[in-house]
């Protein structure tokens, strides 16, 4: 009887101990899940109303519009969302020879797999490890190209390297340009090559911008596809600034358009020039900051209240390359390559290469920049060329393999 009465009362304790292990570690796997904010690359965003399963792997939640990440930004707690620009200043002051119709546009791979309904914004879930979410630096924001010291003084990090065309002097209000769509290599996961525009404001320690155009970028997205993408600072990336809608910050409203999202075709040397055009352009009403892509969809914005100087306009305008990297400046000097990996070659066009570019003046007129200065970093490693003499719409043509004979 003793005997039986031991048997039953260990088994007892044996299923008491399990069940607390079981519920610690449901707790804890729980508080991990919380900390996350929720998120899990397995799961679909609870304001998610649809999920699309696009050929290349990604997959594009339809999140609905009111509910999107932008508006946990501290500063857009009461943020009124404005559905479309007040005006949208797409004719040129002094147009230029009328160009021919394109019809070699990349395009975002996922249309072919599924569709947001109107009143949802398409979201491309992240494919990062649950640990990595928890350090959303790691993929939301670029690394600062400056390292501000005890004595406030700004020392150069030899991490970004950029070839660009550039206009400053005036007080800008939007950029415009048709970039060639590219993939280039990208040596380590933790480094990446993009495609821009940009406009900036303030000094090089703590500027202000806004940019987009297409990027190759494993260390944010997981992969080595060619995506579109778009970019905000507050202050040269120290403490602010995101990628995409990956933190709150950028205001969607289109229901087509997915940032981070593949896009196909991509040009190879010697075929199609496959091309994407975007603008950036300040709402005259609102100071709001639009991001419209291929000249008739509106992507969203960045509102005034992020920025300071920006909101009223930048002072430089750019279009260019950038490569980021921990082995710049010395070698061994990576091998990512910026545009297609090819230097600037504007007699044949088969490096990367910006065409029609515009800059919109405070006044809302879209034309020519007046003024244009190439800018490079490291010139046997990456460089740009701007041809303005004998063509009546200049072209900038840039890019780079980063390591070779001279380029140590």
């Amino acid at each position: 009887m003793r005997r039986g009465f031991m048997h039953s009362h260990g088994f007892k304790i044996l299923v008491i101990f399990l069940g607390l292990t079981l519920c610690c570690v449901l707790g804890l796997a729980a508080s991990k899940h919380k900390n996350l904010g929720g998120k899990n690359p397995n799961n679909p965003p609870r304001h998610a109303v649809k999920s699309i399963q696009s050929e290349d792997g990604d997959i594009i939640d339809c999140i609905d519009i009111y509910k999107q990440p932008s508006f946990e930004h501290p500063a857009l707690k009461d943020h009124i969302i404005q559905l479309e620009p007040s005006y949208v200043p797409n004719k040129e002051e002094n147009p230029t020879s009328e160009q021919p119709s394109r019809t070699v546009t990349s395009q975002q791979k996922w249309w072919r797999s599924g569709s947001c309904p109107k009143g949802t914004i398409p979201v491309r879930r992240s494919h990062h490890d649950e640990d990595l979410l928890s350090e959303q630096d790691y993929a939301a924001r670029k690394q600062p190209s400056l390292k501000i010291h005890e004595k406030n003084r700004a020392v150069p990090l030899l991490f970004i390297q950029k070839a660009l065309v550039l206009t400053v002097g005036y007080n800008y209000a939007g950029v415009k340009g048709d970039m060639r769509v590219y993939q280039p290599f990208v040596e380590f996961d933790d480094e990446y090559s993009t495609t821009k525009l940009c406009l900036v404001s303030g000094p090089r320690y703590n500027f202000e911008s806004v940019e987009a155009g297409w990027a190759v970028n494993p260390r944010t997205y997981g992969d080595r596809e060619t995506r579109l993408y778009a970019y905000w600072t507050a202050d040269a990336s120290n403490k602010t600034g995101c990628f995409d809608v990956i933190c709150p910050g950028f205001v969607q409203v289109s229901h087509e358009i997915a940032l981070g999202a593949a896009l196909s075709p991509i040009s190879v040397i010697k075929g199609l020039p496959w091309l994407m055009t975007l603008f950036l352009f300040k709402d005259p009403d609102t100071n709001n900051i639009w991001v419209q892509y291929e000249g008739r969809i509106n992507i969203g914005y960045w509102p005034a209240d992020l920025f300071g100087t920006l909101s009223y306009g930048a002072e430089a305008a750019e279009w260019g390359g950038e490569v980021y990297s921990t082995k710049l400046g010395r070698p061994p000097h990576t091998g990512t390559h910026m545009g297609n990996g090819r230097f600037p070659d504007g007699g044949t066009g088969n490096s990367g290469y910006f065409k029609r570019l515009r800059v919109l003046d405070i006044s809302l007129n879209l034309k020519l920049p007046e003024w244009m200065t190439t800018y490079e970093d490291e010139y046997f490693c990456y460089r740009g060329d701007y041809i303005s003499d004998y063509i009546e719409d200049p072209e900038f043509y840039y890019g780079g393999p980063g390591r070779n004979w001279r380029c140590p």
